[in-house]
């Protein structure tokens, strides 16, 4: 019996924001190997899937599982006949390290299929009502890592009006960020919004500006998962009602 192995975007968490294929996979799965972020291991147990679930959550500080471990265990079920998903918070080619793992199961032999998720990136700003690009306000999109050192390019576009910065698993750097980014001479009132827990019961909306983003986050006690976002669309009331309002008003005006 010839075994497989699909790379699932899980999506921001909620288990009715992944695709239809995203569902099917995971209900023929032998072996589900999930992260921490997404539908988390204790959601897929809700579900009654029978599946075995391994948890290799990374955690910040705390990643018990090396990606070369990872790997491995994807190739092993495979293998032995097992058809794997390997769930993956938002987007797998999305800061996800899927092209590793589908790199890895390819160079073993292994066949391997990318199921494509709602990227975190946008899908949590979102739910706070942030659009990623706003007529005449943002036009382009700049996703980053918040772990490493500010990269040219993306001090680049911090300096940019027209651009929206989104900053991934960057609660731990935005110091180095900020500081960074003021350096280089980004405006110390440019917006910023930090979206804790996004698509949760947890979520949490941080409005500050570049120059007190580092203290307001501080005092707010801001932790992950968040994602950051830097630019003019995170200048809070840009959306009047915010969606989820809106939807209310709507209800409201239908009578019902």
């Amino acid at each position: 019996m010839s075994g497989r192995v699909a790379l699932v975007g899980g999506g921001p968490g909620p288990v009715d924001l992944m695709t239809v294929r995203a569902h099917r996979l995971l209900s023929t799965a032998d072996v589900i190997v999930a992260d921490r972020l997404g539908p988390g291991p204790e959601v897929l147990a809700e579900l009654g899937w029978c599946a075995d679930v391994i948890d290799v959550g990374k955690r910040p500080g705390h990643h018990p599982v090396p990606q070369e471990e990872i790997n491995a265990l994807l190739i092993e079920h495979a293998r032995a006949g097992r058809h794997v998903v390997r769930l993956k918070g938002g987007d797998p080619f999305v800061l996800g390290r899927g092209g590793e793992e589908y790199t890895a199961c390819v160079a073993a032999g292994i066949p391997v299929e990318i199921v494509p998720g709602v990227s975190s990136a946008i899908a949590v700003p979102q739910a706070a009502g942030i659009p990623a690009t706003h007529r005449g306000i943002a036009s382009a999109l700049h996703i980053v890592h918040g772990q490493g050192e500010p990269t040219p390019a993306t001090l680049a576009a911090l300096t940019e009006d027209t651009v929206t910065t989104m900053v991934l698993m960057g609660v731990g750097g935005l110091p180095r960020l900020a500081q960074a980014a003021l350096a280089h001479g980004v405006p110390a009132e440019r917006p910023v919004a930090i979206v804790e827990n996004g698509h949760t019961d947890q979520q949490r909306t941080t409005w500050t500006t570049l120059a007190e983003v580092v203290g307001d986050a501080r005092a707010n006690g801001v932790r992950s998962p968040a994602v950051i976002v830097i630019g003019e669309v995170a200048r809070e009331g840009l959306l009047l009602p915010e969606p989820a309002l809106a939807a209310e008003l709507v209800l409201d005006n239908a009578g019902v």
